[in-house]
């Protein structure tokens, strides 16, 4: 019964990111809620409810990872350049393009990782990452030319954005591996989403509030917020516990199936058969990946 709790919550994750990355780009392209504000919102208000958490229901010790120097300065860098960017590298992709792209062009970050280790370790990839790295590349291929390589099928900021945002995956996935292994990961999280909110607030205030506000944008905002990140969080990480990571990463690639499906359906968003063969490819990437050893099979130990 466990086990089937653990599917259940990581298809939920799933899921609910799918929707919430949909959302983002009904308020970004038809209320003109500022794709700046909405992050910042995003992760201060779910950073303190993630530090909350970690303090009153797991009794961790929020301010312990400040009083190691070495982890302050790595807790920082993951702030900025792992948590701050996935958020807004995918945010700023679905608002070039739409939620089906950017989510599948986020979830070339597998890939990514995998080319990342082997120059690391100095190894030459297995045949199966060469296989996942040629998937990934024809798949992106199909998906933003249809098939011609002489014009785009979406704007080169919206695959810029969308590339970024797998990089941003893989930094997010791989930099903070020491800090979740001495840390609790609300707490990990939770400062990450903080500080990255509060170094944006510099960028948008979370006060200077534009667009339409209608019910419509309420809700999905507070979705976004709440479901889209708080539940999904608890409900991802909960899953790893119960049926591990491998498992659990598996059955959240159904966040671009969702995406793509509720964007079709809801937002009319025109998406092709040959749309639907590269998006094939690149999530493929993430099972064939899953047949690596474990320490390539966390692909998203982490929010997204």
């Amino acid at each position: 019964m466990s086990v089937f709790k653990g599917f259940l919550l990581a298809v939920l994750a799933a899921l609910l990111w799918g929707v919430s990355g949909t959302f983002g780009q009904f308020l970004f392209q038809q209320r003109g809620i500022n794709i700046e504000w909405l992050i910042t919102i995003r992760m201060l208000v779910s950073g303190i409810c993630l530090l909350l958490f970690a303090k009153f229901f797991e009794k961790s010790d929020m301010f312990s990872i400040w009083k190691n120097k070495k982890d302050a300065i790595q807790l920082a860098i993951f702030s900025i350049t792992g948590m701050l960017a996935v958020q807004y590298t995918y945010f700023a992709a679905i608002k070039h393009s739409n939620a089906a792209t950017a989510t599948v062009l986020q979830y070339a970050g597998p890939v990514v990782i995998a080319v990342y280790l082997a120059f690391k370790n100095k190894k030459i990839p297995l045949k199966i990452e060469f296989l996942a790295i040629i998937l990934a590349v024809v798949g992106t291929f199909l998906l933003v030319t249809h098939g011609n390589i002489n014009s785009l099928n979406i704007s080169g900021t919206a695959l810029f954005f969308g590339l970024a945002s797998a990089v941003a995956l893989a930094i997010y996935t791989l930099q903070p591996v020491k800090l979740l292994s001495k840390y609790k990961s609300s707490v990990v999280i939770g400062w990450g989403m903080m500080c990255g909110g509060l170094v944006f607030s510099f960028v948008k205030s979370p006060f200077s509030v534009e667009g339409v506000w209608d019910f419509q944008t309420y809700w999905y905002t507070a979705f976004i917020v709440i479901f889209g990140t708080l539940i999904a969080f608890y409900a991802y990480l909960t899953a790893v516990q119960i049926i591990g990571g491998q498992k659990t990463s598996l059955l959240a690639s159904m966040e671009p199936l969702s995406a793509t499906v509720l964007a079709v359906l809801w937002l009319n968003v025109s998406f092709s058969t040959i749309d639907w063969v590269g998006s094939l490819l690149i999530v493929s990437t993430v099972f064939l990946l899953s047949k690596k050893p474990k320490k390539l099979s966390e692909v998203k130990e982490t929010v997204n």
